[in-house]
């Protein structure tokens, strides 16, 4: 690797970025984590949209079908959440309003997470409460509500509390 102070070899890390180039990096971040995010929800929506056209669909409970039924509007949020940004972009990227996109982007993003886990925790429990009833829903659906919690939020948090807490 050259030693060279050309621009390109700048980094976040040597405090020579500036705000241009970094708005520019946390943009290209963030796209680039969509793209997980992205099929895992549109996945999600696609089962959900087949499911009421099973056979089995009309033996569901009030209470199964209501659960279904809030699942499938979380994933349809979670969607726009996480599609939005897109969309922010598309409008905003020639008006020189990157920071504004960038911090736009964060929020949704962070919003579509958030919905995303929930209606993945609600998919968990309608399926076990269908196949092995509510003791069991129950437990794995805390059990999942927790992991989602821990590992999506609360992990990252407390690394930023840590990085960022003494600033």
């Amino acid at each position: 690797m050259s030693t060279s102070d050309s621009s390109s070899e700048r980094t976040a890390d040597d405090g020579e970025e500036t705000e241009a180039e970094r708005l520019d990096r946390n943009l290209g971040e963030m796209l680039q984590e969509l793209r997980v995010a992205l099929p895992g929800v549109q996945v999600l929506f696609a089962f959900l949209l087949v499911v009421p056209f099973n056979q089995r669909f009309t033996s569901l409970t009030d209470f199964e079908r209501d659960t279904y039924f809030v699942i499938l509007l979380l994933t349809g949020l979670a969607s726009v959440f996480l599609i939005a940004p897109t969309a922010h972009h598309r409008l905003h990227f020639r008006r020189g309003r990157r920071k504004e996109i960038v911090f736009a982007a964060n929020a949704l993003s962070i919003a579509g997470l958030a919905t995303l886990a929930i209606a993945m925790t609600g998919s968990i429990f309608f399926i076990g409460h269908v196949v092995f009833g509510t003791a069991a829903a129950v437990a794995v659906g805390i059990a999942f509500a927790l992991l989602f919690g821990v590992m999506w939020f609360a992990a990252p948090l407390k690394l930023l509390a840590r990085l960022y807490g003494d600033k």
